[in-house]
């Protein structure tokens, strides 16, 4: 992964984008102090460099009825790369696990998985990770609430 050279105007626009990234371009001007054009232009820039990945909207787990977050850390039979590559292909198919980081440690993979409720999970658990080939053990663990969830990163200006 290379890191692109970010100068004062570019962290600038990135966090406001990361506030709103529905502001219009006079908007992100007026806010980093440049012109709508030149604006424009460094957004593009930024895009074509896949510093910005994608738009998206943050969805409120709970108003949509996905309250539940479980943690769960799987331990694989064995760490060699077919099979992390075979965990990590499987896993791509559930849109019920948001997240996943293959770990150091004791654990081989951290998922963040979201359901409605404990049978929802349960069933997920059932008909999918149990059956997957090669997991020897899976840990789960339930969020009792939610601390903090930041959706930007800490860019600086």
């Amino acid at each position: 992964m290379t890191e692109i050279a970010l100068d004062a105007i570019d962290r600038k626009i990135l966090a406001a984008l990361q506030a709103d990234a529905h502001a219009t371009m006079e908007q992100l001007s007026a806010l980093v102090g440049l012109s709508p054009s030149p604006c424009a232009r460094r957004v593009r820039q930024l895009e074509a460099a896949g510093v910005i990945k994608r738009y998206v909207a943050v969805i409120d787990q709970d108003k949509v009825g996905l309250p539940i977050s479980v943690f769960a850390s799987i331990k694989l039979e064995r760490q060699r790369e077919e099979e992390l590559d075979r965990f990590a292909k499987a896993i791509m198919r559930w849109p019920e696990i948001v997240e996943c980081y293959l770990m150091t440690g004791q654990r081989d993979y951290l998922l963040r998985i979201v359901v409605k409720d404990l049978p929802a999970y349960e069933a997920f658990l059932k008909r999918t990770l149990t059956r997957l080939e090669g997991v020897a053990s899976i840990e789960s663990s339930f969020a009792l609430g939610q601390v903090k969830h930041a959706q930007g990163l800490p860019i600086g200006e």
